[in-house]
């Protein structure tokens, strides 16, 4: 019975010898074990699949060959735990592969006794988290992607608001600059502080602009375009933004596929990318705009959301400039963030440059370290149409008058409605005035007018409501409508496609009065 006895326990030793050298085999862990002088005594499949050596060219070399030189600090305390017979310890860190490659790997070390209960080795038992980490860190930066959008969302309502009450006031305020800088031709300093009126409001209608185009309820008029032709286009407004002491540079790329995106706003891009350039180059350097074709892979649209691989025409805007840190690198797209002293910026201009690229289905990367200059690259998607040429725009003339023609005028803003009415009036145009839809459906269904001229954007009533109400009293009456802001309640398409006329606000006399003549010009009824 004893002579058995101890052969089942030999048996059981041996049967568990061997499940555990087959969890060894087939473990997708590196399961290693060396001495306390570091030398590997065994090594399974694991491993080989984890670090590239075979067991014959591994066993018997110390396991430095595994370790980057700048984590012997985190090996070395962890060793001498477990010399000293603590139990087992788990850390994070990196490993060196055969090819030199490096992995994050999570390590489980822990000690080998002897039969007598002394410390005789060690165990490891690592596992590859280069594929999680990376995942890690990709969902937690397409998180703070979503955050920060969610984030301007918000902030872009905000703006967008704002933006389309200033449009109201500045356009009041511009206009009736106007009629006293017209009425005082023989007091040329009242002239003269009329026009300095004037020009603020443009300055302010300007900003107000980027506002709108951060916010993205600006209406944009999408086009093919060539960025070629742009850049030439605005090289002469660039080198005048940038000053005399940065060199401009242009290299275009040959047979570049057209793109579709709003022209204005493209020269816009490129003038507040110029001006940034120009600030970082207080002491001179060189300014380079360039484009080239680009091919945007799965990876690259994977980590930037809103992207789809395919072709891209890359537009890229390089200085020479002083550069900037990772940490501003990583904010410079925010709205109203800005390194310049208080008066000189208004942290706008970047983020404006990153809501036009976006809105035109595109992206935005910046490169840049301190002292060595930022390139920024715009990848615009191509289209398989070429880029016609501009089309030339012939301007009305100055003296057409309106013949009194009667126009209803809609705008819920009193201000804006008297200025508006007075342009009108001053260049012999008759007007009805209506203050609400409610006004305007009964002036409409009593009195004739030629042509709608409404706000977008009212209580109760949209001004795309309301012109088709109106033209269901009216039928064929043509409809311009105004706004500060409209792509929430009008088609860009629409207006880009002639379907919709449309004058942003806010406008000069001049601009009115073209956009006016233009659309009586084309009414059946004119």
């Amino acid at each position: 019975m004893e002579v058995e006895g101890a052969g089942s326990a030999a048996q059981g030793e041996l049967h568990r010898a061997s499940r555990w050298a087959a969890i060894c085999e087939s473990s997708a862990d590196a399961i290693v074990g060396w001495t306390l002088d570091g030398v590997i005594t065994s090594w399974n499949p694991g491993a080989e699949r984890m670090y590239g050596y075979a067991a014959e060219e591994i066993v018997g070399r110390n396991l430095s060959v595994l370790i980057p030189p700048d984590r012997v600090s985190e090996f070395r305390p962890a060793l001498d735990r477990l010399t000293r017979g603590e139990q087992a310890e788990f850390y994070d860190t990196r490993a060196r592969r055969k090819n030199g490659n490096l992995i994050d790997v999570s390590v489980s070390v822990s000690p080998i006794r002897d039969a007598g209960g002394a410390v005789a080795g060690v165990s490891s038992v690592t596992r590859d988290m280069t594929q999680r980490n990376r995942a890690e860190a990709e969902r937690h930066a397409l998180q703070q992607q979503l955050q920060e959008a969610e984030r301007l969302e918000t902030l872009g309502r905000l703006a967008g608001g704002i933006a389309h009450d200033f449009n109201n006031l500045l356009g009041a305020i511009m206009n009736y600059a106007g009629f006293v800088a017209d009425e005082s031709a023989d007091r040329p300093g009242v002239r003269a502080d009329a026009e300095q009126i004037q020009a603020a409001a443009q300055r302010a209608a300007a900003l107000t602009r980027q506002l709108l185009i951060f916010s993205q309820r600006e209406v944009t008029q999408p086009e093919p375009l060539d960025l070629n032709i742009i850049m030439a286009d605005i090289s002469s407004l660039l080198s005048t933004s940038i000053g005399a002491h940065v060199h401009l540079r242009v290299d275009p790329a040959a047979h570049l596929p057209a793109v579709l995106a709003d022209r204005g706003q493209v020269g816009q891009v490129l003038l507040n990318l110029a001006i940034n350039a120009g600030d970082a180059m207080p002491g001179g350097g060189v300014l380079t705009i360039g484009t080239s074709l680009a091919e945007l892979d799965g990876e690259y649209a994977r980590l930037h959301p809103g992207v789809r691989p395919g072709r891209y025409v890359e537009l890229i805007v390089s200085d020479t400039g002083t550069g900037m840190s990772a940490e501003v690198a990583a904010r410079i797209f925010e709205p109203f963030f800005t390194t310049k002293p208080v008066g000189k910026g208004t942290g706008l201009g970047l983020s404006t440059v990153h809501a036009i690229v976006t809105q035109a289905s595109g992206s935005v990367t910046v490169e840049s370290e301190e002292g060595t200059g930022t390139n920024f690259r715009l990848y615009f998607p191509a289209i398989g149409a070429p880029a016609p040429a501009p089309a030339t725009v012939t301007a009305a003339a100055p003296g057409a008058r309106g013949h009194e023609t009667t126009i209803l005028v809609v705008d819920d803003e009193p201000a804006v409605l008297a200025v508006t009415s007075r342009i009108l009036r001053k260049n012999g145009y008759a007007t009805l005035e209506a203050g609400t839809c409610e006004e305007a459906l009964s002036v409409a269904s009593s009195q004739d007018f030629q042509l709608l001229l409404t706000d977008t954007v009212m209580p109760g009533m949209t001004g795309a409501t309301l012109a088709e109400r109106v033209t269901e009293l009216r039928p064929g009456v043509p409809v311009l409508h105004m706004s500060g802001y409209s792509v929430e309640v009008l088609s860009s398409e629409r207006i880009h496609d002639g379907e919709l006329a449309f004058i942003q606000k806010p406008f000069t006399a001049p601009a009115l009065l073209e956009k006016v003549r233009g659309v009586l010009s084309t009414s059946p009824r004119a």
